[in-house]
């Protein structure tokens, strides 16, 4: 392991480790999107995947986290956020209706090293506009990982994440970013899927060794986002319309991208 302006390089060994963390991740994301139809509830997703990640051995990295902002730790093992609600949604037993979408973020500490991946799950038929907000999103992420590059600053990434989403006429959020990842779920360096010239100075240059949870969150309306309750945990958008959020644990290789969190 070796430092480079407080972004910690992964070995190749470490990246492995990264990776089976990230096999957990996905087992869990894949299970909760078989379940996820009318009728089935966050808690029962929740409860799948808490039992998932203990058969594995893995730690959930969320159960337990706390928010200066919130009232109390975060009290599951995903965050089951839906329709207008971008991120941190608390799992619950009111029953999903066809037509929601649902954002299920998961993280996983496995031996010493975390993968953290997040998906948007439509609830049986959904309307075309939100079939395409998932897709752009997704769509998004895929701009993302094609884009890597060692060599490459991050800003030209993120230009082109913004460049794909605004040109389909949605939104890409300012308040949330991804993170480095590996021995702690959240390290350096913050990875915008937007630029600005503000953002100049917290410019990185990709190399071999970077390992980054990069997640495109894609507003339906305005970029803008609040606190959707008094716990202030669950973020929503300011308007109220829907959002869609899709994450990878990724490593930067001598070639390009290596997505740690596919289940390979």
């Amino acid at each position: 392991m070796s430092h480079c302006r407080g972004i910690i390089l992964k070995s190749a060994r470490e990246i492995e480790r990264i990776r089976a963390a990230g096999r957990v991740v996905n087992r869990v994301l894949t299970q909760v999107r078989e379940m996820a139809r009318p009728g089935v509830t966050t808690a029962e997703m929740n409860a799948l995947a808490e039992c998932l990640i203990a058969e594995a051995g893995g730690l959930a990295l969320f159960k337990g986290v706390v928010n200066p902002q919130a009232r109390f730790a975060f009290p599951a093992v995903l965050c089951t956020s839906v329709n207008h609600e971008l991120v941190h949604g608390i799992p619950n037993d009111r029953p999903l209706k066809e037509g929601d979408i649902v954002g299920v973020d998961c993280g996983v500490k496995l031996e010493g090293y975390c993968g953290d991946s997040a998906t948007t799950v439509p609830i049986g038929r959904i309307a075309s506009r939100a079939q395409e907000l998932l897709d752009v999103t997704r769509g998004a992420l895929d701009v993302a990982i094609d884009t890597v590059r060692p060599g490459r600053m991050w800003s030209e990434v993120a230009r082109e994440i913004q460049s794909f989403v605004e040109r389909h006429d949605f939104s890409v959020v300012r308040e949330f970013v991804g993170h480095g990842i590996g021995r702690d779920m959240h390290e350096e360096p913050k990875v915008p899927n937007y630029w600005d010239r503000r953002q100049n100075k917290a410019d990185f240059q990709l190399a071999p060794g970077v390992v980054l949870a990069i997640e495109p969150m894609v507003n339906e309306g305005t970029a803008d986002v609040v606190f959707g309750d008094e716990d202030r945990w669950v973020v929503v958008t300011r308007d109220g319309k829907l959002c869609a959020h899709f994450e990878h644990t990724v490593a930067v290789t001598e070639t390009g991208a290596d997505v740690l969190t596919d289940g390979r």
